[in-house]
């Protein structure tokens, strides 16, 4: 689309105008870059925020361009001045103002309007998902928050959440792998169980036939029983159904175990019994340990003794040790005195002998010449 711009040098009485084609892209990017900064937040780049802007940007350039471009006839400083002074509309009346071409405009205005208002609602929209959003994520901030595995004073992070969910995960398929395994360990003692209750039918379809062939009438039994053979035969019959009642009451023993309940008989007997024996061991634990404690505490006495016995004979050597070690002392310096005094009788005694050599040295001159006068005698 191109837009006519009036020659300025015109006259505005004249009808007809000289315009010349006016490209207002570069203009209105340029204005663009003047008026919208580049540190914005990362928010104000989206799409539809950056056409809403676009599209105001645009209606701000038109509404700034179009009167430069629709009206003919220009009015100065002077004149918005004169308007305000004439409060009656006398200048404003006689004014005219022609428009060229309105629908172009006004097509383009409403379209921005429009495209404005689709922003707007965008963006409500976009607001309420948001807020949505935040209260979404603290509801599960909350709820995390609030749980045992997130350490006090700590926010739930996402990693630990995710480490907890897959520990309950892989602690739920070993739940369900131990459910499986008891669901088959309760198969097969179901089956165990049948079987147990289809031989203890058996066994009383035996005893009930058994019966009724034992109870025969009075006068019969009387002469089978003088028959050795016959009684023979009952004999062992009866030690037979004896024998198969002391299996059917084990039987129904291990089904009184297997089905053991407090509240059953069975087990309120054996509950008593266990009572018992548990109070027994009690008792037998205390008198146990009433006697270790005598053993023991008469063990720590004597050995109470027998250190108190050894302290003192150590007290007693020590104290003689230390009476030696005052007499080695005195006869050490007793030894050093006499070793002094040695030595002072040595020094003595070489002092005697020089003086002895001396003498006998002098006894000898004195006595060769009196030797030499005797031999010149004789």
């Amino acid at each position: 689309m191109e837009l006519h711009v009036p020659d300025t040098h015109t006259s505005s009485s004249s009808s007809s105008c000289s315009y010349e084609p006016f490209e207002p892209s570069l203009v209105y990017f340029r204005f663009l870059e003047k008026q919208i900064p580049r540190a914005l937040p990362a928010f104000l780049w989206h799409p539809t925020t950056i056409l809403t802007t676009t599209m105001i940007s645009a209606a701000i350039f038109l509404e700034l361009t179009v009167p430069g471009v629709l009206v003919r006839n220009k009015r100065g400083f002077g004149d918005l001045e004169d308007d305000e002074d004439d409060f009656f509309g006398s200048k404003k009346a006689n004014s005219k103002v022609e428009e060229t071409a309105p629908g172009v405009a006004t097509g383009m205005i409403l379209s921005l309007r429009e495209s404005l208002q689709n922003c707007k609602d965008n963006l409500a929209t976009y607001k309420t998902e948001l807020e949505a959003a935040k209260s979404e994520i603290q509801r599960w901030h909350s709820a995390f928050q609030n749980e045992s595995f997130i350490p006090m004073g700590t926010t739930p992070e996402p990693k630990l959440v995710i480490n907890y969910l897959q520990s309950l995960k892989s602690s739920e398929e070993s739940l369900r792998e131990q459910l499986e395994k008891a669901k088959k360990k309760e198969a097969a003692f179901i089956v165990t169980f049948a079987k147990r209750e289809q031989e203890i039918a058996e066994l009383k379809s035996s005893v009930r036939e058994l019966r009724v062939q034992l109870k025969p009438p009075s006068m019969q039994a009387r002469r089978l029983l003088l028959d050795p053979a016959i009684h023979e035969e009952f004999t062992r019959l009866k030690n037979l159904v004896e024998e198969k009642d002391k299996k059917v009451k084990e039987l129904q023993d291990n089904i009184a175990a297997v089905q053991f309940t407090p509240q059953s008989k069975m087990g309120k007997m054996l509950m008593a019994k266990c009572r018992t024996l548990q109070e027994e061991n009690e008792e037998i634990g205390n008198q146990a340990a009433e006697g270790k404690m005598h053993d023991l505490a008469m063990k720590l006495a004597l050995q109470k003794s027998q250190n108190a016995e050894l302290r003192n004979q150590f007290e007693g050597l020590y104290r003689q040790m230390e009476g030696l070690t005052n007499d080695v002392e005195r006869s050490n310096e007793m030894v050093l005195i006499m070793q002094e005094k040695l030595e002072e009788k040595d020094q003595e005694i070489q002092k005697l002998k020089q003086e002895l050599q001396q003498r006998s040295s002098i006894e000898e001159k004195a006595d060769s010449p009196s030797d030499k006068i005797k031999t010149e005698l004789t």
